[in-house]
């Protein structure tokens, strides 16, 4: 009997012999030993010996993966844009200076046309605005962009306000240019007010920057001490007595402040003169 066991085990594979081995290292018999030499005759992360490699496919699924013309495109107009990142949480306490800028190649808004279309445009907004939460109090035609001095409830209250005032202007404009589309570059540049000194710098710098473009030699004409493609004629806290011929007969373009920043916080710092130019450092 022993003789027919030996003769019988030389008959075996090696592939046979292997696994009888590894089951007895086991100390498990049968087909389903589980021990820790049953699982991995080898080292982890090598092929046994005489086994081939599995070729490696061509990635073809329509999803993921870099892709000729995915990813946001690069803006024309050649000027960086307003970062896309998540917008501070406003309190209703603090006003807020906007910055909007026109799209390349559009005509001046600092034009009697434009100007008009725009103040139209802003008093419109106003009379849209009567129940409060948002309110355009200031702001200043450059030729190619825009400042608007805000105050709102929230800051869901000021991008509904934004949207429906900037939806009226490129309406208006649109109109006057005989075009179609944005009128806009991007989305708009907010700075949150938040204290007097910020407020006022921020009123100086709405109704001098025509003087101070004009300074530097950037096609901006300011042919009196208030410049009247700003809300500065309907403005009270300068220091001076100002005169606008013919302000009775337009519409008001601005609503009443209400913050308290507004309407006296930044008078701790004085009342503004009409002569005033924002620093150019």
């Amino acid at each position: 009997m022993c003789a027919i066991k030996a003769m019988a085990a030389k008959r075996r594979s090696p592939e046979r012999r292997a696994k009888a081995g590894a089951a007895r290292d086991g100390g498990v018999r049968g087909q389903h030993a589980v021990g820790p030499n049953a699982l991995a005759p080898h080292a982890v992360g090598q092929r046994p010996a005489g086994e081939r490699a599995a070729p490696l496919l061509p990635f073809r699924s329509g999803r993921g993966g870099a892709r000729a013309g995915a990813g946001r495109k690069p803006k024309i107009t050649g000027r960086p844009g307003v970062d896309h990142r998540q917008r501070a949480p406003l309190a209703k306490r603090f006003p807020v200076h906007v910055t909007l800028k026109l799209r390349s190649g559009l005509p001046r808004l600092r034009s009697k046309r434009e100007y008009e279309a725009l103040r139209a445009a802003f008093a419109a907004g106003c009379a849209r605005n009567l129940a409060g939460t948002f309110r355009l109090c200031h702001y200043a035609v450059l030729n190619d962009h825009l400042h608007l001095l805000c105050e709102a409830e929230s800051r869901a209250a000021l991008s509904r306000g934004l949207q429906g005032l900037l939806i009226r202007i490129a309406k208006a404009l649109n109109k006057l240019w005989s075009l179609r589309g944005r009128v806009f570059a991007d989305r708009y540049h907010d700075h949150i007010l938040k204290s007097p000194r910020e407020v006022r710098n921020a009123l100086r710098y709405l109704f001098g920057n025509g003087k101070k473009h004009a300074a530097e030699g950037r096609e901006v004409k300011v042919a009196q001490a208030v410049d009247t493609f700003t809300s500065a004629p309907w403005f009270s806290g300068f220091r001076e007595r100002i005169t606008v011929l013919g302000l009775e007969a337009v519409v008001r373009p601005v609503a009443d402040a209400r913050t308290w920043l507004l309407t006296e916080g930044w008078l701790r710092h004085g009342r503004l003169s009409v002569h005033e130019v924002p620093s150019t450092a």
